[in-house]
């Protein structure tokens, strides 16, 4: 299992990219959710306004697939979550998977997040 690493003060994922220091390649993906409420989507989940986000609709787990057209190497994945503004719908694990297809998924980290209220950072390779 892997802690999460606190984004330090200042550090927004914006920032570091206008800085060189991250890129962002998330508009490379294809997403695809296990469910959503109608207009709490894929949509909301990527759209960089933190007062919308993705509703699941359905049973346990709840999944984000993220998908590249080609091999992709991912170092980081930022997760932002606020347990103050979100309560019951918080998550409390996350669970990253590599694979070359969806039948073959590995997991190769683990995140607990305890009432959460910040950027995290989930390092996929060191």
């Amino acid at each position: 299992m892997t802690t999460p690493n606190k984004t330090p003060p200042g550090a927004d994922p914006k920032q570091l990219e206008r800085t060189g220091t991250v890129r962002e390649i998330g508009s490379q993906e294809i997403g695809s959710l296990s469910s959503c409420k109608p207009g709490f989507g894929v949509d909301q989940l990527r759209d960089d306004n933190l007062e919308t986000y993705w509703q699941s609709d359905g049973s346990q787990p709840h999944l984000v697939n993220i998908q590249f057209r080609r091999k992709t190497t991912v170092k980081t994945l930022y997760i932002y979550a606020d347990y103050k503004s979100d309560e019951s719908y918080t998550p409390s694990k996350i669970s990253a998977k590599v694979g070359n297809n969806f039948h073959n998924l590995q997991e190769i980290r683990q995140l607990e997040l305890v009432e959460p209220k910040t950027l995290t950072l989930l390092k996929i390779q060191n």
